[in-house]
């Protein structure tokens, strides 16, 4: 039974509960306001091949829609032909950015794949097709796909939030990536010169980095990408070409 003093309290236990929920949606305004809709153009070059990456974000009534395509150029076309094309449905929640759906079709790559991948977070359960075959796994955690995660990093930059670790699920592989943040400096792309801040992240003990240079005045889009095995560059992408939707 609730006393005098019970009631004493109420305002408060009420004005603390509205005030968590106006922090969560003002979390979530901002996060929506900042994440710009945009497309860019970065010329890659993996290995000894050169090729063009092409990243684009759509604005839904309810989330995004986050694309890329790589496919070869030049003379790497007589080497490498076909793309990968990934696609991903987001969800801004006050937790940090979610996927919904993955899609990817990969016919580069030797053994090239195909996955299309539903992530539901009421069920804490992933499931859809990799190469034709079921696959379910479960969803707990900061989980991304291949395309959410680099959209997960702006977002917590965009809020300020430094995570140490983010989940990835890499096809049937959950790979959980230790996250670094190695300090700003002035970087020089085609596209222009920025300010850049630069966030590395590495699976397990992989002797594998990659590394995104981030452009706050761009929403903190990476405009370089590397890659980099034991010490060596193996991938690099530079912005080239951007423009807000």
């Amino acid at each position: 039974m609730m006393d005098e003093s019970t009631f004493k309290w109420m305002p408060r236990i009420v004005a603390a509960l509205l005030g968590a929920f106006f922090l969560h949606a003002s979390l979530l305004a901002q996060a929506d306001e900042l994440l710009i809709p945009y497309e860019a153009e970065y010329k890659i070059k993996i290995s000894v091949l050169g090729g063009r990456l092409k990243t684009r974000l759509d604005r839904l009534d309810d989330g995004f829609r986050a694309e890329s395509s790589i496919e070869a150029t030049g003379m790497s076309r007589f080497l490498a032909r076909g793309s990968i094309k990934e696609s991903s449905i987001l969800e801004i929640t006050p937790q940090g950015l979610r996927p919904q759906r993955f899609v990817s079709i990969d016919t580069l790559s030797r053994g090239g794949e195909t996955a299309d991948l539903g992530f539901d977070w009421d069920k804490a359960l992933i499931s859809g097709t990799i190469d034709g075959e079921e696959f379910t796994a479960p969803l707990e955690g900061n989980v991304h796909d291949r395309v959410s995660l680099q959209y997960g990093l702006m977002v917590d930059l965009l809020r300020g939030i430094e995570r140490s670790e983010y989940s990835l699920q890499d096809a049937a592989r959950l790979k959980r990536l230790s996250i670094t943040n190695i300090g700003s400096k002035p970087v020089s792309v085609p596209f222009g010169r920025f300010e850049a801040v630069g966030i590395q992240h590495r699976a397990g003990n992989s002797l594998r980095v990659t590394t995104l240079w981030c452009v706050a005045e761009l929403g903190y889009l990476p405009v370089i990408i590397e890659q980099h095995r034991k010490g060596k560059r193996q991938m690099r992408a530079v912005l080239t070409d951007y423009s807000r939707l």
